[in-house]
């Protein structure tokens, strides 16, 4: 399995949830657990996927930043282990 942890944060609009599933379900991504929050307005979404059948992440990463910018919100993409390495006390 490759775990990937995907964060999608901005002003919460109509369809945000949809278009990265999307993205992931074309990419034959499989959604593991997700997460999602909206206070005072502000979306916050945190997903862990597997992406084992992606052969490029680093496209991938690009192609989520990239919907991120085309719908307005950040979208970061990190794997499990640089994301756990970062959030450890």
């Amino acid at each position: 399995m490759k775990k990937f942890i995907i964060t999608v944060v901005g002003h919460d609009t109509v369809g945000i949830i949809a278009k990265v599933c999307t993205y992931l379900a074309e990419i034959q991504v499989n959604i593991l657990d997700i997460s999602q929050t909206i206070v005072d307005g502000y979306f916050n979404m945190m997903m862990i996927v597997d992406a084992k059948a992606v052969e490029d992440v680093s496209k991938m990463s690009k192609e989520l930043s990239a919907l991120g910018e085309e719908i307005g919100v950040v979208i970061r993409c990190q794997h499990e282990d640089i994301f756990n390495m970062m959030h450890r006390i």
